[in-house]
């Protein structure tokens, strides 16, 4: 493992300017960036083994082993990567990777920093099936992470935000990629989540072709479902944190 590889990554954002006659226009911005791998972690949101939305599930299924190749390219060049399947930690009960964020010394977060959190660009009142499920049918089937997403002793595996910081901490980890789903809910909103982890300090980078957001074309704003979870990819590049491509981040590994 080379601890002191560099991982030349180009972030895009995107900010609110003017054009040439004055109107107000969302300008996207490309930046290249340099981190040091050892101090970097990729975490991997919610990537189950089932999920009640069939379409959800058939989703992760075609994403997980293009995941699987980038965090192994990733993990072969000092990377550390957290896997954040929640609620199946009983699962990985005893094993090295849980039961290193579990000894890792607890180290307080700070004050979550005020940060502005404008609407998404849509809502989910039905928790966003495409397949014709609804939230009357919502239920938790998931045992496990999706099993072509190789769990190494040498990883970690946590559900929880404070396990997790604590663990950055332990390990000089400043920065965070993350990857999963859903993009619109657990990824910004669990406690190991882009906005929580923002509000603490930690840099964080979402990879924006590994992830999938839970939304139903038959409802608010009537976009396809790739066009929806590129809204959220863009909300998120707006007013949380910039993104990457895997096809950027493998070209660096």
């Amino acid at each position: 493992m080379v601890n002191d590889y560099e991982l030349h990554l180009r972030l895009r954002h995107q900010k609110l300017t003017q054009d040439d006659g004055g109107h107000n226009v969302w300008e996207v911005i490309e930046e290249p960036c340099i981190i040091p791998a050892s101090a970097t972690a990729i975490l991997i949101c919610d990537m189950w083994d089932n999920h009640w939305s069939r379409g959800a599930r058939e989703r992760v299924d075609a994403m997980a082993p293009r995941m699987n190749n980038v965090i192994s390219a990733a993990r072969a060049r000092g990377v550390t990567i957290i896997h954040a399947p929640s609620n199946c930690m009983n699962f990985y009960a005893g094993t090295p990777a849980r039961q290193r964020m579990i000894d890792a010394p607890r180290a307080a977060p700070p004050e979550s920093s005020d940060h502005p959190d404008p609407p998404l660009p849509f809502e989910t009142p039905e928790r966003g099936s495409d397949t014709g499920e609804t939230a009357d049918d919502y239920f938790m089937i998931d045992t496990r992470q999706h099993p072509a997403i190789e769990v190494m002793d040498e990883d970690g595996v946590s559900q929880d935000g404070e396990e997790v910081y604590s663990y950055f901490r332990q390990q000089g980890i400043e920065n965070m990629l993350i990857m999963g789903v859903h993009t619109n809910m657990c990824i910004l909103h669990r406690t190991y989540g882009i906005k929580q982890m923002v509000m603490w300090g930690i840099n964080v980078i979402l990879v924006r072709d590994l992830t999938d957001a839970l939304y139903n074309p038959a409802k608010p704003p009537y976009v396809s479902h790739e066009e929806g979870t590129e809204l959220v990819i863009g909300y998120i590049e707006k007013f949380w944190c910039p993104s990457i491509s895997a096809s950027e981040l493998m070209a660096t590994l």
